[in-house]
């Protein structure tokens, strides 16, 4: 058999012609088959690998093959070669300086009972996951910090070297091609370079669709085995973090967006929220089982994609085994290998591409750490540099940044001054877009350090905002006359979408900080008799205290409302409404703005209902308002929302008391 083993370098058409060839000499006259003498029978080989005995081996025999000072790369998460890594590890007498080269694993290092890990060789990692914790604390593994996303290039021109492969792969075909099933990722290049390929054949491994097979002829051996795939399921998250989290995200995302969802934790978990959107696509370094309700429900359709519309693009695939049935021969998916997949160019070019990087922690200028956790290396850079750039470059994309705003003991906040020692920037300032934590949404980018503070300082935890906020002074990031007034989460639940008399719409939300300039734009908008009425004196400019009194309030007893158009990273504010509630009378004096390209459309009034529904909800008994006597159109406004209005001449102006 072993002469109707296709030959690397041969030509499909030579194997086939040659394999025929064979099977003509091997037939007796009449077409039987050639007597041959009697051997002792062997234990039967599954069918689709019988046609390939002569490559076929022990898994002691397969190991027993790699020679001392080997460099062996290792298959992928959920498809480790666990028997083949099991096997080696287990030699008597274990060939001398091999170095195993992994991406994720799971299963590649033994472990004792108290968690220390017990390899007998040395490990090189892209990653460090619960697999290789313990073995890079005790200095038997070392962590390579690159994107995985240049690891088949560096490997295709000898940077990294590879002498051995070591996978994990389906049955062969009847055209004698494996596949390569739930992780293509890195393997295509490692199996190009490698001098001897060993793969573990799995009857479990799904044949995953897409560039993901293999020929029998690039494999040197072939190990039976007959084993469940190792299977994933994400740790449960604090719920409530999660679903805040998780609710931001789904705010940004609109219908017809591209995903690539990473590894997190919470980013997974956010999926959920998105049951109410359209037409989502997927195109991620990982799929995971979080996509399958979302495909199930029929939300995942692909439909507006850029490339390779209607297909699930990924690399590789963490989960269960329902995950793994779905992947089976299913053409929707397309598993391709990472450096095709994490393109800057190919993700840039994706519609409404985003994507979701979990991180450890940010400092205040936006320098964020995501492969480092309590000053070990935890996790990996992965692709993540790739998406982040590519989905900022994509029309409509949105790169973000997520992460709880403090440890899992909530002891320590995750927004952080600076970085702490032994937290590396993995992700650069310049590189950094949206940042959600559970308390709110930061949109950093092209911001001055002091915007990127307060924004920052807005979505740290309550109970560290204060010394975040000094902290910030005394590093100059923030100038002393700014205020910190807000310690609450972003309510997101009150936004309103609102659609005029006109037909325009415009999102009806909290003010931040962050507001500031947007203000300042909409305050120079107005004509002077819009000024004069709204301020009762001549205004020429905003002060830093006028600004800050407009959008930086406490929303107890200083609530502000703005209203926006455009995308969320670069509004215009086109209207502002705030109310400041005295506690003696427990009434709001009302103020508002409103761009003369705004007016007389319902946009004073929709203003106006909503700040009387966010003041009746808190018990505020109603609003009061001091205008000028001939200003109609306010006085119309201040009626809005109740019968019980009383109205109080005082010379030129007259107060206007609207009771809930």
């Amino acid at each position: 058999m072993a002469d109707d083993m296709r030959g690397k370098g041969e030509s499909a058409g030579d194997f086939l012609t040659r394999v025929a060839r064979g099977l003509l000499d091997r037939m007796g006259p009449g077409g039987g088959a050639a007597s041959a003498p009697a051997e002792p029978a062997a234990p039967a080989l599954d069918p689709r690998v019988a046609p390939y005995a002569a490559k076929v081996t022990t898994v002691e025999d397969a190991v027993a093959r790699i020679p001392g000072g080997s460099h062996v790369f290792v298959g992928t998460a959920c498809a480790t070669p666990r028997t083949l890594v099991g096997a080696l590890e287990s030699v008597p007498a274990p060939p001398a300086d091999i170095e195993l080269v992994h991406f994720i694993t799971n299963g590649a290092v033994p472990h004792d009972g108290e968690g220390r890990a017990t390899t007998r060789f040395r490990h090189r990692t892209f990653f460090v996951g619960s697999d290789m914790q313990a073995a890079v604390r005790q200095g038997l593994a070392e962590y390579v910090p690159m994107s995985v996303a240049r690891v088949p290039q560096l490997i295709a021109i000898g940077r990294i070297r590879v002498d051995v492969a070591l996978i994990q792969v389906s049955p062969p075909d009847e055209f004698g091609y494996v596949s390569l099933g739930i992780s293509v990722d890195v393997l295509p290049a490692a199996i190009a370079k490698a001098a001897l390929v060993i793969a573990e054949v799995n009857p479990a491994m799904p044949r995953s669709m897409g560039d993901s097979t293999v020929h029998v002829s690039e494999i040197d051996w072939l190990v039976p085995v007959d084993a469940p795939l190792a299977e994933y399921v994400h740790p449960a998250t604090e719920p409530q973090v999660v679903e805040r989290i998780a609710r931001y995200i789904s705010g940004i995302i609109e219908d017809g967006a591209t995903l690539q969802i990473g590894l997190g934790r919470v980013t997974n978990a956010a999926l959920k929220y998105l049951a109410d959107r359209r037409d989502l696509g997927i195109h991620s370094d990982v799929i995971t089982d979080a996509i399958i309700p979302l495909l199930e429900n029929g939300i995942l359709t692909g439909r507006r994609k850029s490339r390779e519309r209607g297909k699930i693009v990924t690399s590789f695939a963490i989960g269960s085994r329902r995950l793994y049935d779905l992947v089976d021969r299913n053409p929707l998916f397309s598993f391709q290998p990472i450096d095709v997949v994490c393109h800057p160019v190919t993700i840039a070019a994706q519609h409404r591409m985003v994507s979701v990087t979990q991180a450890f922690a940010i400092d205040l200028t936006g320098q964020v750490c995501v492969d480092q956790l309590g000053g070990d290396f935890y996790s990996g850079i992965a692709a993540q540099g790739e998406f982040l750039r590519g989905a900022s470059r994509s029309e409509g994309g949105k790169a973000i940044i997520c992460l709880a705003s403090t440890s899992d003991d909530g002891t320590e906040s995750r927004v952080r001054p600076a970085l702490a020692p032994g937290e590396g920037v993995t992700v650069a300032r310049t590189d950094v877009h949206y940042v959600i934590t559970e308390y709110g949404i930061a949109y950093l980018f092209g911001k001055s350090i002091r915007e990127r503070a307060i924004a920052l300082i807005e979505v740290a935890h309550p109970k560290f905002r204060v010394d975040l906020f000094e902290r910030a002074q005394a590093m100059g990031y923030l100038p002393e006359a700014q205020t910190l007034k807000n310690m609450r989460a972003y309510p997101v639940e009150e936004e309103v979408t609102v659609t005029l008399k006109d037909g325009r719409s415009v999102l009806l939300r909290p003010a931040v900080s962050t507001d500031g300039n947007g203000v300042r734009d909409l305050f120079h908008s107005m004509s002077e008799a819009d000024v004069y009425t709204r301020f009762f004196r001549k205004v020429r400019e905003l002060s830093g205290q006028d600004v800050q009194r407009l959008c930086n309030v406490d929303f107890e007893n200083e609530v502000a409302f703005v209203a926006v158009t455009g995308p969320r990273e670069n509004p215009e504010i086109v209207a502002q409404a705030c109310y400041f509630v005295d506690p003696s009378t427990n009434l709001g004096e009302t103020a508002f703005m409103v761009s003369p390209h705004w007016q007389g459309c319902g946009l004073g009034a929709a203003l106006q209902k909503r700040l009387a529904e966010h003041a009746a909800a808190r018990g505020v008994r109603g609003f009061v308002a001091e205008m000028l006597s001939t200003n109609a159109n306010m006085v119309r406004l201040a009626h809005t929302g109740t019968a019980n209005v009383s109205v109080e001449a005082a010379g030129t102006t007259v107060r206007v008391t609207a009771l809930f």
